[in-house]
């Protein structure tokens, strides 16, 4: 079980950023994570948190790497600091283009094109750890299943040990991935991507993110209390619960939670959790 964390903007971010991470703590994450800004100053914010983080909780610290916007050299740069740092897990994705997940990639010239380029890379500078992308949903890009289980494959074969899937909300999508993957060899753990949703305006949102439309049936839970606020976190943090739980049953290795640098509703969503058995 894991926490992504986000890294912060100012200083109201940063403390609110340490306050996520102190909460979340004794609910004894096997390690959290950090996403990843590819500009110069984002870059320099991304290492200044992972440092940040790993200072505060025991359990193992996590960078992120992607392609977007950024030679090799700046890459190479990136792993040096994680190593540096003393951070021997990546996360490596190729990224969402400035124009959004939807949009067509662009490779920096002096850049790679995909996350199975980025895995190759970092693991020939060193001794990582790494893992990968998984779209229960299907890539944004090209929504072609087929080519998505043989791309997490090629992964595998690159060198990564785990993947981490994109948020969704359809146990039944994340389950037809693994089926399609292991149906053609590739034997990595699968963590399912888990995001909490607290307010009516995070759907349309979630959608742009997964390029797939929510479940009808959670579009409806949650619809159907929207005048109510403290309602809608409640049928949000009931819907995640019941996901998690259908997903741990059905052999999920893991959960992760994207946590949006907050620990109410994650907390919320593992004590219930933890009440069902044998969780």
């Amino acid at each position: 079980m894991s926490f992504e964390f986000f890294p912060p903007k100012d200083d109201a971010g940063t403390t609110q950023l340490v306050e996520a991470v102190t909460a979340l703590q004794p609910l004894r994450p096997d390690f959290v994570s950090v996403t990843y800004g590819a500009t110069g100053s984002s870059r320099e914010r991304t290492i200044d948190a992972t440092k940040l983080i790993a200072a505060r909780t025991d359990a193992l610290t996590m960078g992120h790497l992607t392609c977007v916007s950024q030679s090799v050299a700046e890459l190479r740069g990136a792993i040096d600091a994680y190593a540096e740092a003393g951070v021997g897990h990546i996360l490596a994705v190729r990224g969402d283009p400035p124009g959004g997940p939807t949009a067509a990639w662009q490779r920096h010239p002096e850049g790679l094109d995909n996350a199975t380029e980025l895995v190759k890379l970092i693991k020939e500078s060193g001794d990582f750890c790494v893992g990968v992308g998984a779209f229960p949903d299907g890539h944004p890009e090209h929504h072609d299943f087929t080519l998505d289980a043989r791309i997490l494959t090629e992964k595998e074969q690159a060198g990564a040990e785990f993947a981490i899937t994109q948020l969704f909300f359809d146990a039944d999508a994340y389950f037809r991935l693994v089926e399609r993957v292991r149906a053609l060899g590739c034997q990595l753990p699968i963590i399912a991507g888990i995001m909490p949703v607290t307010n009516i305006s995070q759907i349309e949102r979630f959608a742009g993110f997964s390029g797939a439309p929510l479940p009808t049936a959670v579009v409806s839970r949650l619809h159907a209390v929207a005048d109510d606020p403290a309602a809608v976190r409640a049928v949000g943090v009931d819907i995640a619960v019941e996901l998690c739980d259908r997903l741990l049953a059905g052999g999920a290795p893991g959960l992760q939670f994207f946590t949006q640098n907050r620990s109410r509703a994650t907390a919320e969503i593992l004590g219930a959790l933890r009440q069902i058995p044998p969780h």
